[in-house]
């Protein structure tokens, strides 16, 4: 016997976090349900230039999607990590990079053998022991050798830069393919059902209505139906995450092709930069408190590689989350459901895990209550463990030459971040709860690039005599440096292989 579920479907606008949504649905769920997209071209979007992490290869994996195609038709680069400047103090350096860093060594992780040479100034910085960030520092790319499964040129991890509206623009044209509807319009009215507060349908400005049994809102920092209409609430983070504007504007650019993102330090926030084919993405993100909006769009303009290619775009936010990113027959997804600077580059993510989650609790027609209150409780921790780790980043510095910073400095944050800062600082531990989003790795490479400095290492260590550990690091840097030498180009491979541009390297 077949369970009564939902039939028919109703997505609220269109962007990165709709069309995902859409394309994903219309892959899993093949064409059991209708589905339906309404967005109106009068409203923009929020999408710039997407950085992501590596997560997006499963949700690109899922489609069945062709990489190359997709690099071709978003005008997408490769990226390995992201480069922070100016963060634990001026003039400061250091990369996030994806995938591992050395190779376990039985007992303990590989950064403990390394700290303590570290600590006794034996060691190159941590840097030097990831294939990632060697490959950064050389500019180099290529996807990893699964036909090599001892090398290090087997354990490249990658993400992509690219077009948000180019993104869109592919997955909307996947997606009707696989039979969903867009519907053009402004929606000018909710109906809800007056016995339960459920919506059952929007009406478009011509008089046309929608109707659905499950709505997804994508309608961004709106959020149409999961605030205007059903008022779920929402949590300000702003006192954690106090920047809460951003400028955004394109450049031309420059012959250097770095397969990885930037993110600058400035006086009262950070600027990004995301590297394209055919252009440079830049913003900065700023706090109104300790920065005007004429100091900002300045400070933007004059920190660019090349010339700007539009006028800088003005985006504010309150960083944070929906108190509920479900509620009734409404789930909310993307920038819906909440707002994390993409310091980390964590957006897309969410809306992958929003959409996620929502397939794992997917609704009979019934929407029990048991299943929706799961979704928001995996949700908000979704949102959490994003949240403290780019927290840690403004929290773990050492700058104090700006208001701003020393706000950033002093200031209180919560008490799942103080545990885990305090854990590294003791012995350089790293505990990773569950499924959460950023590895043993991240947590190292930005707490030591930041200076958070532990005062030992792991006392399991010392089982391997100090030459051991030093031969151990010396052969794996070794092995790392030869193996980033025979490594191509990321403008070298992109031409080679997937370039909008052909002939371009």
């Amino acid at each position: 016997m077949e369970m009564n579920t939902v039939q028919s479907i109703v997505i609220v606008g269109g962007g990165t976090s709709g069309w995902m949504t859409a394309a994903a649905l219309a892959k899993v769920l093949k064409g059991r349900y209708s589905i339906t997209l309404v967005e109106s071209e009068e409203i923009s979007t929020i999408g710039v230039g997407e950085a992501t992490i590596p997560m997006i290869s499963v949700f690109n994996r899922m489609l069945d999607i062709d990489e190359n195609e997709f690099v071709r038709e978003t005008q997408a680069s490769f990226k390995l990590g992201i480069e922070f400047v100016n963060w634990g103090r001026l003039g400061d350096r250091y990369i996030h990079g994806f995938g591992v860093i050395g190779q376990d060594n039985w007992t303990v992780d590989f950064h403990q053998y390394w700290l303590k040479q570290y600590l006794a100034g034996k060691a190159k910085e941590l840097d030097h022991y990831s294939i990632n960030t060697m490959a950064c520092l050389n500019n180099k790319f290529m996807r990893p050798r699964a036909d090599m499964p001892n090398s290090p040129l087997s354990q490249i991890a990658y993400a992509f830069h690219f077009d948000a509206s180019l993104y869109a623009r592919y997955l909307r044209k996947y997606s009707e393919q696989r039979g969903v509807k867009r519907v053009e319009g402004m929606i000018v009215e909710v109906g809800a059902r007056a016995s339960d507060g459920h919506i059952e349908s929007l009406t478009l400005r011509g008089g046309e209505k929608i109707h659905g049994d499950l709505f997804i809102d994508c309608s961004g920092m709106r959020a149409l139906l999961i605030e205007e209409t059903l008022k779920a609430g929402y949590e300000d983070w702003s006192h954690w995450l106090p920047c809460d504007r951003a400028l955004a504007v394109p450049c031309a650019s420059v012959p250097e092709l770095y397969p990885y993102t930037r993110s600058t330090a400035r006086t009262a926030g950070w600027q990004w930069r995301i590297p394209l084919q055919h252009r440079i993405g830049n913003g900065l993100v700023y706090s109104s408190k300790f920065m005007s909006d004429d100091e900002a769009r300045a400070l933007l303009l004059s920190n660019l590689d090349g010339a700007p290619l539009a006028e800088p775009r003005a985006i504010r936010f309150v960083p944070g989350r929906r108190s509920k990113t479900w509620d009734k027959n409404v789930v909310s997804i993307g920038l819906a459901s909440g707002f994390i600077e993409p310091l980390e580059s964590t957006s897309i993510h969410l809306v992958q895990m929003g959409i996620a989650h929502l397939l794992t609790f997917f609704p009979a027609e019934a929407f029990a209550q048991c299943d929706i209150d799961q979704y928001n409780r995996v949700m908000k921790q979704e949102y959490e463990w994003v949240r403290d780790f780019i927290i840690l980043h403004y929290k773990a510095t050492e700058r104090d030459d700006t208001p701003f910073w020393n706000y950033c400095r002093t200031m209180s944050i919560p008490e799942s971040l103080q545990q885990r800062m305090d854990l590294f600082k003791a012995h350089g531990r790293v505990f990773r709860e569950g499924n959460e989003l950023f590895t043993k790795v991240s947590w190292v490479q930005v707490m030591h690039g930041q200076r958070l400095n532990p005062q030992s290492y792991h006392p399991l260590t010392d089982l391997l005599s100090e030459e051991e550990i030093q031969t151990y690091l010396e052969e794996v840097f070794g092995v790392i440096q030869a193996c980033v030498d025979v490594m191509p180009t990321h403008a070298r491979f992109i031409a080679d292989n997937c370039a909008s541009m052909p002939g371009k390297a």
